[in-house]
């Protein structure tokens, strides 16, 4: 093997499944999987559960690189990205004017709904608000009151 032939499989044996099929641990990688067993036990799972998939299958990048690339194609899968353009408005034309018209006429109708509840949640939250002060400030004037006609307590020592 040349010299550069064992730098190049030195690099790539750091980086990637060894012929044996395990993956090296990364420091970062111990560190997370030991505090995730200490603090909670299903995270130290989790990542114990990444490194023996990476190693079965020669997974090569890490868990941030592994989750887009299948959050992307979840998102494809599961209608997720017709979702978001749907409450973003950003339709396609669906090649009938009158039914886009229609369609734009009743989102900004149901936008509009959706902010009259909002609003109408946050009136009933500061009424309900307004509701505990004024009860929080009757009972502290009852006991300031039970305790005024008790007289002044004496110090006990």
């Amino acid at each position: 093997m040349s010299c550069s032939n064992r730098a190049y499989a030195s690099a790539y044996s750091r980086t990637h499944a060894s012929p044996r099929g395990r993956m090296r641990w990364k420091p970062i990688e111990l560190m997370a999987m030991i505090l995730g067993f200490i603090f909670f036990f299903p995270a130290g799972l989790a990542i114990l559960g990444w490194k023996i998939y990476q190693s079965k299958t020669a997974y090569a990048g890490d868990f941030g690189q592994f989750a887009q690339e299948q959050w992307g194609g979840f998102e494809k899968r599961s209608g997720l990205a017709d979702m978001a353009r749907q409450f973003s408005g950003e339709w396609p034309s669906s090649g009938n004017s009158a039914f886009d018209d229609w369609r734009k006429a009743e989102l900004k109708r149901l936008e509009e709904e959706r902010r009259k509840i909002f609003e109408a949640e946050k009136a009933f939250d500061d009424y309900l608000e307004g509701l505990r002060r004024a009860k929080d400030r009757e009972e502290f004037e009852i006991f300031m009151a039970s305790r005024a006609s008790q007289g002044p307590v004496a110090p006990q020592s």
